[in-house]
């Protein structure tokens, strides 16, 4: 709402909870802080965008003349199918509805909805210029092209990806980079310190997978350890995962937003000039860790949905990293890769057998 507004557009903020409404003003300081500490605005800017915006609790009200409705609600597809269904009768005609969903897809929320040529996904990211574009099963082709010229006109970069796939591309790398680290955490195998130590020595990255998930919210990162755990092999080691977080979702550290979560806020540890330099980063830890986001790509490119090329430019977007995991394999080597000789072992590998002949045939057929 906040970046629509800078870029010269009129906002209806709507949420269910007038509670949060109020909260509103703050976290615009917030987020507005950081925007212009990354460059997008400047403070002149930014303070005109307030008189841009305007809350309400009134649904029929927020979207009496809306162009471009962007459902954000929870990641709950019961919910989402709701809202949406609610969107399609209050909503005008003119009006293009697009999912924020992080891993629900559009074709699982679209059949509620009677302008399914109208309805894509616009998800965007905390702090990055990411934005993906999905269709869905009944999208007009010239809605994915508006969407994508929205996008850059908020000076933002739309990837538009070749079809739907849970957590598009960006969530999905994401997603086994954040389980190897939590398994790697919770069980015993490395501080979480010394694992974000080695992935932003490594990668050169301003924080590393904890503070990553502090951005995000651990509540979010709770909610779909479910899913997640789907992919772990060893039960013992989910049940660990959910025992590491439980008295972080108990104690209300859920991230930056609360101002606690692995680390504290406003100054984490992570951001320290002698973070890095405490101890010695470990390359086998950083080892893990991009083999299992390697190994996801691979499976990305595998089944259809983006090229590496385009795989690898939306990690580098997202993450603002110079390299990303088909650069990482050709650096690290496929043999070291597929020889995956950490010294954590199997017991990390997030992947079936299945799955990891695929990745070897596919990498294979690479190199031919």
């Amino acid at each position: 709402a906040l970046v629509a507004a800078v870029s010269g557009y009129n906002v209806e903020l709507y949420d269910v909870s007038k509670e949060t409404l109020k909260q509103v003003p703050e976290r615009f300081k917030e987020f507005g802080s950081f925007l212009v500490g990354a460059g997008y605005c400047t403070t002149s800017a930014l303070m005109a965008s307030f008189a841009r915006i305007s809350v309400g609790a009134d649904l029929g009200k927020a979207t009496a003349n809306a162009d471009l409705v962007s459902e954000s609600v929870f990641e709950d597809l019961d919910i989402k199918r709701e809202i949406h269904r609610k969107l399609d009768e209050v909503c005008p005609e003119k009006t293009i509805l697009t999912t924020n969903a992080s891993s629900l897809v559009v074709s699982d929320i679209e059949d509620v909805v009677r302008r399914g040529d109208r309805f894509a996904a616009l998800h965007t990211y905390m702090a990055s210029r990411l934005v993906d574009v999905v269709a869905g099963p009944r999208t007009s082709p010239g809605i994915i092209d508006i969407l994508c010229r929205y996008a850059e006109s908020l000076r933002l970069v739309p990837v538009v990806l070749k079809k739907e796939h849970p957590g598009y591309v960006m969530n999905a790398l994401l997603g086994p980079v954040f389980m190897t680290a939590n398994m790697l955490a919770a069980g015993g195998f490395a501080s979480r310190e010394e694992i974000d130590r080695a992935y932003m020595a490594h990668l050169k990255a301003p924080m590393g997978p904890f503070g990553i998930m502090d951005m995000i919210g651990l509540d979010l990162i709770f909610s779909q350890l479910g899913k997640m755990q789907e992919t772990v092999q060893h039960g013992d080691i989910a049940a660990g995962i959910v025992a590491y977080y439980e008295p972080l979702m108990k104690q209300g550290r859920l991230g930056m937003k609360t101002g606690r979560g692995f680390y504290a806020y406003p100054a984490p540890d992570y951001q320290q000039a002698d973070f890095l330099s405490r101890e010695e980063p470990d390359s086998e830890i950083f080892h893990a860790i991009a083999s299992a986001l390697i190994r996801r790509a691979v499976l990305i490119a595998h089944e259809g949905v983006a090229e590496p090329a385009e795989i690898d430019r939306t990690w580098m977007i997202g993450t603002a990293q110079a390299i990303g995991p088909f650069g990482l394999l050709e650096k690290m080597g496929t043999d070291a890769f597929l020889d995956n000789s950490t010294k954590f072992g199997e017991r990390l590998r997030l992947i079936s057998d299945e799955e990891h002949d695929l990745v070897k045939a596919y990498i294979q057929q690479l190199q031919a």
